[in-house]
C-alpha cells in the first residue's frame, strides 16, 4: 500500500501504502490502510472517494506519445512545478535527515535548531557509516528480483479492478501474502544456518537509502520516457499536464504494465516489496539489538509487532488496493515510486532503529496504556472497514443492513450511521491512534521519533481537505446534505 504510502510532501506518497490512507467515501469495492497500508468504489458504497477529483468528471485521456496537450489549463496540486521540484529534492533530504539528526550519536533537539544554528552541537554522522556501497546496492536489486520473480512465480488471485476512464477494467495478479511467507520462510532459514545476518541492515541503513533513492528516481525516469513510447497509453488526468517536471512527479501514465500486461507495475510496488522491506528493516534491527545485548527490549517487540500486524493487514487485504485513488487516479510516477520503495521502508523503520541505538526502558502499565492505545485504534480502524467493505459488497448483509445511508442522484449511497455516522473518516482517527502505539515506545526522551505521528497527522487533514473539494463537486448538494448530518470529518467531537 508509500512512502507517502506520503502525500504532504512524501505523506501523499506512501499511501499508499494502503488503507490507512483509506478513503472512505467512494462506489467500487476494496479493502483496508498499509495498506499498507487503506478507499474508494463503484457500487452502493458509504462516505465519499478519496479521488483527486470525482471520477464521475474524469476524462477519458488515453493518448498517443504526441498528445499531452489540452485546450484547458492543467488542474495541479501539491504547488504545481515548483511544489513538485520542492518535494522531489525535499524527500531524499528528509530520509537522510533522520539519518544524521538521530542515529546512535545523539538526536537532534528543538532547542538547537534554533537560528543561528550551531553545528558543532548536533549529532554527528554515525561513525564508519558511508553513504554508498556496492554491497548495498546489489542487496537493494537482489531484493527487487526476489519480490519480483516471486510475485511473478507463485499463484495469485485474480481480480479485476474498477471501471477506468476509457471504460476498460483491468485484472490484476494479487499475492502479495504468499510473497510475504516466501520471504519468511527464506529469511528464517538463512537466520536459522547462520548464512544471513539480519543485523546488518543497521550498519548499512544509509548505502541501502542511497540505493533506494537512486532506484527510485531510475524508476521514475524511465516511466515518465516509457509513457511517450510504443502504443497509445491511457495517461493519468493530473500527469497529463504538458509540464515535464511535475508530470515527472505525479506519473503520466495511469497503468504501466510490462510482460504483455501480465506484471502490473504499480499496483506490485504499492505494497510488496516496500511494506515487506519495512518489516525486514524493523526484525534488521531487533536482531542486532539481541546480538548486542542477549534480548529483545519490551519496546523493541511493541514497535516491531504492531509495525509488523499493520503490514499483514495490508496485505490479508491486499484487493482493497484496487480502489484507491494511487490506482485508480494518480498515474505512476516519482509520486508514488519514492514512497512505496523509499519513503514507506526508510523512514516507517525509525522508531525500531530509534531503540536500537538508544537505551529506551518502559514502566509495566506504561506498555499497557500503549497496546491499550493500539487495540483501540485497530478496532476503529479495522471495524470501520469492514463495515464499509461489506455494505459496499451487499448492503443487505445482516451485519450491515441496519444502517441507515443517505441515497444521492448519483445512485450510490453515503453511509450516515454505524462507523461512518460518527465522522466521515472515522478509519483515520483509528489509523492516527495506531500511529502513536508506534511512536510511544521510543519515550519521551527525544521529539524525532515522533516525526511519524506529526507527518501523519498533517497528512490526514491534509487529504481530509482534498476529498472535502472533490466529494463537494462529485456529489453538489448531496455533499451538503450529507455534512450536515455528519458533522465531524475525523475525530467525533474534536475535527
Amino acid at each position: 500500500g508509500i512512502p507517502t504510502r506520503a502525500r504532504l510532501v512524501a505523506a501523499d506518497l506512501r499511501s499508499r501504502s494502503r488503507e490507512r490512507l483509506t478513503l472512505a467515501m467512494a462506489p467500487a469495492p476494496r479493502r483496508s490502510t498499509r495498506s499498507t497500508a487503506g478507499k474508494r468504489a463503484t457500487s452502493p458504497s458509504p462516505p465519499p472517494p478519496a479521488s483527486r477529483r470525482s471520477a464521475a468528471g474524469a476524462r477519458s485521456r488515453s493518448k498517443s506519445k504526441s498528445s499531452s496537450s489540452t485546450s484547458e489549463a492543467p488542474h495541479y496540486e501539491f504547488g504545481g512545478p515548483i511544489g513538485a521540484l520542492g518535494i522531489v529534492v525535499g524527500l531524499p533530504l528528509v530520509c537522510y535527515g533522520l539519518v544524521a539528526f538521530c542515529n546512535e550519536n545523539g538526536c537532534v533537539k528543538p532547542s538547537e535548531l534554533r537560528w543561528p544554528i550551531d553545528a558543532s552541537a548536533l549529532p554527528s554522522w554515525p561513525r564508519g557509516v558511508p553513504l554508498f556501497s556496492v554491497d548495498a546496492c546489489l542487496v537493494f536489486l537482489g531484493w527487487m528480483a526476489f519480490t519480483i520473480a516471486t510475485h511473478l512465480i507463485l499463484p495469485g488471485a485474480k481480480k479485476q479492478g474498477v471501471v477506468l476512464p476509457n471504460g476498460e477494467r483491468l485484472t490484476y495478479k494479487l499475492n502479495g501474502l504468499s510473497v510475504f511467507v516466501a520471504t519468511a520462510a527464506c529469511v528464517g532459514v538463512g537466520v536459522w544456518s547462520g548464512r544471513l545476518h539480519l543485523g546488518w541492515v543497521h550498519a548499512n541503513f544509509a548505502p541501502l537509502l542511497t540505493a533506494g533513492v537512486a532506484f527510485a528516481f531510475a524508476l521514475s525516469l524511465a516511466l515518465y520516457v516509457g509513457s511517450f513510447v510504443g502504443e497509445k497509453k491511457l495517461l493519468a488526468k493530473g500527469g497529463d499536464s504538458g509540464n515535464a517536471l511535475y508530470d515527472f512527479f505525479i506519473g503520466r501514465e495511469l497503468n504501466p504494465r510490462l510482460l504483455r500486461g501480465a506484471f502490473d507495475l504499480k499496483v506490485f510496488c504499492e505494497l510488496t516489496p516496500g511494506l515487506i522491506g519495512w518489516l525486514l528493516l524493523d526484525l534488521g534491527f531487533a536482531h542486532q539489538q539481541f546480538l548486542n545485548t542477549g534480548r529483545v527490549s519490551p519496546a523493541m517487540a511493541l514497535v516491531c509487532a504492531f509495525q509488523g500486524i499493520y503490514v499483514l493487514d495490508a496485505l490479508w487485504f491486499e484487493p482493497a488496493i484496487l480502489t484507491t485513488m494511487d490506482v485508480t487516479t494518480d498515474g505512476f510516477g516519482f509520486m508514488l515510486a519514492f514512497g512505496d520503495l523509499v519513503w514507506v521502508p526508510f523512514t516507517y523503520s525509525l522508531q525500531a532503529r530509534y531503540i536500537l541505538e538508544n537505551d529506551v526502558a518502559l514502566e509495566p502499565w506504561f506498555v499497557c496504556l500503549v497496546v491499550t492505545i493500539k487495540i483501540i485504534g485497530y478496532v476503529v480502524f479495522r471495524g470501520s472497514n469492514g463495515e464499509k467493505n461489506r455494505f459496499r459488497q451487499n448492503p443487505n448483509d445482516p451485519s450491515v443492513k441496519h444502517l441507515k445511508y443517505l441515497p444521492t442522484a448519483r445512485g450510490t449511497r453515503l453511509l450516515i450511521s454505524g462507523w461512518w455516522g460518527m465522522a466521515r473518516h472515522i478509519n483515520y482517527f483509528g489509523d492516527w491512534l495506531m500511529a502513536w502505539a508506534w511512536c510511544l515506545p521510543c519515550g519521551f526522551r527525544d521529539v524525532v521519533p515522533y516525526f511519524y505521528v506529526v507527518y501523519f497527522g498533517v497528512l490526514l487533514v491534509h487529504r481530509d481537505q482534498r476529498d472535502q473539494e472533490a466529494c463537494q463537486e462529485k456529489y453538489g448538494k448531496d455533499w451538503d446534505a450529507y455534512c450536515a448530518i455528519v458533522r465531524w470529518r475525523f475525530c467525533p467531537y474534536v475535527y
